[in-house]
């Protein structure tokens, strides 16, 4: 299928997701590899993950053009190699998203929602955090707490913030597609983020982008 969306969030920023329904070949015959990737992508031992590399750089392309590419730090963050804009990257099962900002940090995340999310909780919410008891809604509740809190892990691009303990999502009412207001708080960085969320299909999918300083 490609690229299904291609939204343009205003005149700095667009999101793109990917639906991986190609095969290999028909997705390499979409990029163009240079030296390095081509020996990370040999790399790779299984199919799947050479998949989802590949439709990073499709989506990329699709996005900002063949020439874009992309270069990693010691942490595994995504960088564009020509610095052009920030960028953030997420992958879950056939889906492949990517977030670009020329002038605002980004951090974007998505998760196919399979698991029983509610017995791992514990591990990622506080107790300022409010999840529904709606058994209908509560799922996907769950799943859009951590995918907000890994999109604010990411905009903040710090070692050591404790996703449980250090970012807080306020309560919110669930909806298909809203707004959440996110906290984070560690001893170098005090700020507010807005996020927005939608579903797609039996995925969560959550962004966000800010200017913003670490004190």
């Amino acid at each position: 299928m490609g690229c299904i969306t291609k939204h343009y969030l205003n005149e700095f920023s667009i999101l793109g997701v990917w639906k991986i329904e190609e095969d290999l070949d028909t997705l390499l015959s979409l990029v163009d590899l240079d030296n390095d990737e081509k020996k990370k992508y040999k790399g790779f031992s299984s199919t799947s993950r050479k998949l989802e590399f590949l439709s990073v750089r499709a989506l990329l392309a699709e996005l900002i053009g063949k020439e874009a590419g992309i270069v990693y730090n010691k942490n595994n963050k995504p960088f564009l190699k020509d610095g052009s804009r920030f960028i953030s990257i997420s992958h879950s099962h056939k889906l492949t998203a990517i977030l670009l900002s020329t002038n605002e940090k980004v951090g974007i995340d998505l998760e196919y929602m399979s698991s029983n999310i509610a017995a791992f909780a514990f591990k990622f919410l506080n107790r300022k955090e409010k999840v529904t008891k709606e058994h209908d809604d509560r799922k996907y509740h769950l799943y859009l707490h951590w995918c907000a809190k890994e999109a604010l892990y990411k905009i903040c691009d710090k070692e050591g913030i404790s996703i449980r303990n250090n970012l807080t999502i306020e309560p919110f009412e669930v909806k298909e597609s809203g707004e959440i207001k996110g906290q984070v708080h560690t001893n170098k960085i005090n700020e507010s983020f807005d996020l927005y969320y939608s579903k797609y299909d039996n995925y969560a999918i959550v962004w966000t982008k800010k200017n913003y300083e670490v004190r």
